[in-house]
């Protein structure tokens, strides 16, 4: 496990390291690698007022920079993406190297999971895309709205009543989208986590107490077989923790970085 404590940011070897953090949230080289990104208060709230804005800081958006800079395609429920007002990936220019060596497209591509098609069509999510954005969506789903929404993005159907998550992934991985993030929300996450599709989750946990009816990370039903996680990597900047942790049976296949202390 590596661990971090302190460190100015932007220096080497710190989490303000861009270089440094892409060696620590590396995809492994081969294979389909499901991440998913989340925040959460002490208490476990995974939004304050609604949102996830207000358990954020700095460091969480500098590491929500990165995770995107890495992954192939971003996968997100179509709630998420109305509540935070969700925009086309943007190409970043310290990165545009390294994407271009690995293949990928100059931004990650996002993904909507929306069984009932209720999307803003007009958003720059759909109308100013660097890479087209796509939507996984039902065989059943309405034919108006399937229509425009085909007119609009890239659809992807697959299941029948609600969307079929493993189809939906196994449908991105052979695109060749095989670094796969997802900032769910908790919805979503859950159904992944319920599905056996996560490989990986990052989450931040803020130092904050917030009370409230929030839901947490997860917003599922219980899991019927328990999913046990381990930590791999804990990064800590002003009192923020921003941990790793991957499924007990799966390597931790990144490149190795030095750690901190």
């Amino acid at each position: 496990m590596e661990q971090l404590i302190g460190g100015t940011p932007g220096t080497p070897g710190t989490p303000g390291d861009l270089e440094w953090l892409a060696q620590a949230y590396a995809y492994p080289a081969e294979g389909a690698w499901l991440r998913a990104n989340m925040v959460a208060s002490l208490d476990g709230a995974a939004r304050l007022d609604g949102l996830s804005e207000g358990l954020s800081s700095e460091a969480d958006k500098r590491i929500f920079g990165v995770l995107r800079a890495l992954c192939d395609v971003v996968l997100v429920g179509a709630e998420t993406v109305r509540a935070e007002g969700y925009r086309p990936g943007r190409a970043r220019p310290e990165f545009a190297a390294a994407r271009a060596a690995a293949g990928q497209l100059p931004a990650p591509v996002i993904a909507v999971v929306s069984r009932s098609l209720e999307l803003d069509l007009s958003a720059p999510l759909f109308t100013e895309p660097l890479v087209p954005t796509v939507v996984l969506t039902t065989v059943d789903a309405p034919p108006d709205k399937l229509a425009r929404t085909a007119a609009a993005a890239d659809v992807i159907t697959a299941g029948t009543g609600s969307v079929d998550l493993p189809l939906a992934v196994a449908a991105l991985t052979e695109r060749g989208w095989r670094r796969q993030l997802t900032e769910g929300g908790p919805r979503l996450l859950g159904q992944l986590a319920a599905d056996g599709l996560l490989d990986e989750l990052c989450l931040s946990v803020a130092p904050l107490v917030t009370g409230g009816d929030s839901p947490r990370i997860v917003n599922a039903p219980r899991i019927p077989d328990v999913r046990p996680m381990r930590l791999v990597s804990l990064i800590e900047e002003k009192g923020f923790l921003f941990t790793r942790y991957l499924r007990p049976t799966d390597p931790d296949r990144s490149p190795s970085v030095p750690a901190r202390t």
